[in-house]
This record gives structure tokens, C-alpha cells and sequence, in this order.
């Protein structure tokens, strides 16, 4: 099993590469950082510092996106992380919520991430592109074309994530239903494409909360991102698609302090980890053996105000309980 562990751009850049240094100590296998501009803080920089600081971990934006960074950019981005750390980054792209939402944008569309996904991967094959009738490419290659994954919440990106990406971060939730509809339609998107997923590499988004009060840790789904949407909306309404494949069927409009603590413990088993740490370290090893889940990215439970807080509660929980059990460091 590998995990990584989201980390945002909560502390000044040189304290958030210290932070991620304690996370390859921890025996976490990757970081991904997301790419908010607005924070002040820039991703790519805090990677690239990140990088000078470690020795194995992986290092990725957690996530970018075409809308705010254009796709010449991003695969210019991605190369220059590749020569500072070989073979430990990934591109990551999704749609944008908070980044894109901050400049007044809409998320990008599928025919957009298509179009951004398809051009990055032919630009860091050192292969030429144009842009509004401008023929182009990258002047300086690696040896190790960096992948390009796709973070993907709705059914048509998880579809398309199998169409064009190298690899997917997935927000589907752990419950083997889920997982295997999540996984269809990986396979739907790649027949499109007359391509074979053999090399390609899936990470499953684990919505996690450690505490050493186990049910309080369960009330998550009863609780608001922010004041117009509740978490099980956050980032978007597809999680509600995924929980339905696992049959826990809420109404489109349900208000979360409806959420009863049975139906919100249900709701936690399918959707991730909460709890003690070692009900955690339980529930991942489960996950291993009924859906065939080997590589996780746990992404602490936050709301709107709260997601900038450093996830010192998870490094500790999982470095002392829960790696030592099942991480393969690698």
C-alpha cells in the first residue's frame, strides 16, 4: 500500500518544504500540493523547494489546472520539476474549484481538460502543438517524459481520465461498488480511445479524519464545506453519485444536519477514513483486500476556512500507526 497526504501552502514556503521533508520521514510515499494563487504561495515553487529538501518521496500540484495556467506553461512547469527531482513528479490537473472560482472562472469542461491533458502529454514528448496558428514545442526534454494524471470526481472525468491521462487521482470513495463502477468507467474511457490501461496508474482520494474520539470523527457528513454547501458537496455533487453505487442513496437537496450518526458512520465506512487511528489503519487495510485499493492520497477533512491548517494530526497518526502496517514506501 502507498500513501500519500495532501498538504496545502499553509506556512511560509521554506516552513511548508521543512513540513514536507517530515513527511518522506514519516514514510509517506508522495505530497501533492494544491495550486491556489490566491493563498500568495505558488505551488510549483514550494515543490521545486520541497525537492532540494527530500530524496524519494513524489512530488505533484494536488491540484493545477488549465483555466488559471495555461497548458504550455504547465508543461514547461512540468519538465523544470523533472530536472530537479527525476522520476519523482507527476503533473496533476483537474478542473479547478477554489483556484479558478477566486478569477471569476467556471471550471474547465471535459472538452477542455481533453484538449489541455492530450496537448501537455505531446508537448513533454518533445512533440510540436499549436497555439491560435502558432506551431510550437519544448526546447528542453528529460529522459522521462513526466506524467500527466487527471483528478477526477464526476463519471465523465473519471471516463475521460481513462481516454487520454497517464494515470487518475480518484474521488470515488473506498466501497468496492464504488471502486469497480469507478474503474468501468476507466475502461470505458480508454475502449474510446483504443487504448489499454495496463501501465496506468490509479490513486484513490481518501477523505480522512483522525481523532482519538472515534465518533466525533464520523460527523463529518453532518457538517457544511462553507455555508452554501455541504462536505458531502465538496468539490462537487458527484460524490453523491459514487455513494449511490455503494447504496447509500441521499436526496439531491438534503440538508446535513438531517444525517442521522448511524446513516453518517455508514456514509464514512464507504467514503473513507474516520476515526481512531487504528480504526483507520483497519478500514485502509480492508480496502485493500475487498477493493484492491494499493495507493491512497489522504486528504484531511477541512472546511472552507480551515484548509490551509497543516495536517499535523494525520503525519502523526500515520507515521507512528498507520505506514508502519501497511506502506511499502515506494
Amino acid at each position: 500500500m502507498k500513501v500519500d497526504i495532501r498538504v496545502p501552502v499553509g506556512l511560509p514556503i521554506p516552513e511548508t518544504a521543512d513540513f514536507i521533508a517530515a513527511c518522506e520521514a514519516a514514510g509517506f510515499s508522495g505530497v501533492g500540493v494544491h495550486d491556489h494563487q490566491h493563498s500568495g504561495r505558488d505551488v510549483f515553487l514550494t515543490l521545486a523547494l520541497a525537492a532540494e529538501r527530500t530524496s524519494r518521496i513524489n512530488l505533484y500540484p494536488a491540484t493545477t489546472n488549465p483555466v488559471t495556467r495555461h497548458s504550455m506553461v504547465l508543461a514547461s512547469l512540468a519538465h523544470s520539476l523533472e530536472e530537479v527531482a527525476p522520476e519523482r513528479v507527476r503533473l496533476t490537473i483537474a478542473p479547478g474549484y477554489l483556484a479558478v472560482g477566486n478569477i471569476g472562472r467556471p471550471r474547465a469542461t471535459v472538452e477542455t481538460m481533453r484538449r489541455a491533458v492530450l496537448t501537455i502529454r505531446r508537448l513533454l514528448r518533445g512533440e510540436q502543438v499549436h497555439f491560435n496558428g502558432v506551431e510550437t514545442r519544448l526546447r528542453n526534454l528529460s529522459d522521462r517524459s513526466t506524467p500527466v494524471f487527471m483528478t477526477a470526481a464526476g463519471p465523465r472525468m473519471v471516463e475521460l481520465a481513462g481516454e487520454v491521462a497517464d494515470g487518475a487521482l480518484l474521488l470515488v470513495g473506498l466501497h468496492p461498488r464504488s471502486v469497480e463502477a469507478a474503474r468501468n468507467r476507466l475502461e470505458i474511457g480508454a475502449a474510446r480511445a483504443g487504448r489499454s490501461l495496463d501501465d496506468f496508474e490509479t490513486t484513490f482520494i481518501t477523505p480522512t479524519t483522525v481523532s482519538d474520539d472515534g465518533p466525533a470523527a464520523r460527523r463529518f457528513p453532518q457538517q457544511w464545506f462553507r455555508p452554501d454547501q455541504p462536505y458531502l458537496k465538496y468539490p462537487s455533487d458527484s460524490n453523491l453519485f459514487w455513494l449511490r453505487q455503494a447504496g447509500i442513496d441521499l436526496a439531491d437537496d438534503f440538508a446535513p444536519e438531517d444525517i442521522s450518526d448511524a446513516r453518517a458512520a455508514e456514509i464514512c465506512d464507504a467514503f473513507g477514513l474516520f476515526g481512531t487511528a487504528e480504526e483507520c489503519l483497519k478500514r485502509l487495510k480492508r480496502a485493500g483486500d475487498e477493493s484492491g485499493v494499493h495507493h491512497v492520497f489522504i486528504f484531511p477533512t477541512h472546511t472552507q476556512e480551515g484548509g490551509y491548517d497543516m495536517p499535523r494530526a494525520e503525519v502523526d497518526a500515520f507515521r507512528e500507526v498507520i505506514i508502519p502496517s501497511v506502506s511499502t514506501n515506494s
